[in-house]
């Protein structure tokens, strides 16, 4: 049999884990009674900016939290919730929590159990690498890295999987520095990983031309990420990613093409309806230029 493959999409391109896990508030927001209606009120809080309001409702979810898998997926919303204000320092705090939980499991479920860690890993580094914290969020990406790939035989995530999300996650956090040079490479070792691995690559390859138009956009070539960036939210399953969208219209803003820029920063926006790090910094960044062009 061979090994399934699970998206890249999940953690380290930031729209949350690939897998329901027992417990989760991914499971309980769908289902009925006063939990679930808690939950989903938290997360509506936090798409409409309040955070602290979400954060109430979280703790007493944490604290009534009737086994520990329960307790982990409260936190990791807590985590997401500071996300939503760009906090990277309380979002490690309470994912370092659910990383505990998911070390609790290994002996039960060691192929999911190491998934998870590597996945929660990379989730908070993406919080913290849209909210500008560079080091943080690549000592997050490394240490999913790690943990990822030590998911024993029968692996059913490939070890390949891993090397691109973190050649992808370098590359971003390179032209972040403002090291262009360092970041292309990271983008070719994208490319050779990709094209090493095509069963992996089916469904990774959509995620590439994201890459290559946030290096192009951080490192001062507008035409080249207008390119890529173009491309990557035409490509199916993109069409509705907030975040690429709003890179799409940061490019065109800094092109001086504006009105290009509040219409995609608008449609972004719109996107931004899920509680994971892509709608955590769409939902903060385009509301914050809508506000400004409303004010005008």
């Amino acid at each position: 049999m061979k090994p399934a493959i699970y998206s890249i999409r999940f953690a380290a391109l930031g729209l949350g884990a690939a897998l329901l896990w027992p417990g989760s508030l991914s499971a309980q927001a769908t289902g009925r009674g006063p939990r679930a209606d808690s939950l989903r009120q938290a997360m509506q809080f936090d798409r409409e900016g309040r955070h602290a309001e979400a954060r109430a409702i979280l703790s007493r979810l944490i604290e009534t939290a009737p086994d520990a898998a329960a307790k982990a997926a409260a936190q990791r919303r807590m985590a997401m919730s500071y996300g939503f204000e760009g906090d990277c320092g309380n979002a490690v705090r309470y994912q370092e929590q659910v990383i505990a939980y998911w070390k609790t499991r290994e002996q039960e479920e060691p192929q999911n159990a190491f998934y998870q860690q590597g996945e929660m890993a990379n989730e908070v580094a993406r919080v913290c690498l849209d909210a500008g914290e560079f080091d943080t969020a690549e000592r997050m990406y490394r240490l999913g890295y790690e943990l990822g790939t030590k998911e024993p035989e029968p692996r059913t995530h490939p070890k390949s999987l891993w090397d691109y999300r973190l050649a992808h996650a370098l590359g971003r956090i390179a032209a972040r520095r403002g090291n262009a040079e360092e970041a292309r490479r990271h983008v070719e070792e994208a490319r050779r990983i990709l094209d090493s691995d095509p069963k992996m690559a089916e469904d990774q390859e959509r995620f590439f031309p994201y890459l290559a138009g946030y290096v192009a956009l951080y490192t001062g070539d507008l035409k080249g990420a207008e390119e890529q960036l173009t491309k990557a939210v035409n490509i199916a399953n993109n069409q509705r990613d907030p975040f690429m969208h709003c890179l799409l219209a940061m490019t065109y803003e800094q092109m001086g093409q504006r009105d290009k820029a509040m219409e995609l920063y608008q449609k972004a926006y719109d996107l931004a309806t899920a509680h994971n790090p892509p709608s955590a910094f769409t939902r903060r960044y385009a509301r914050q230029k809508l506000a400004a062009t409303a004010g005008r």
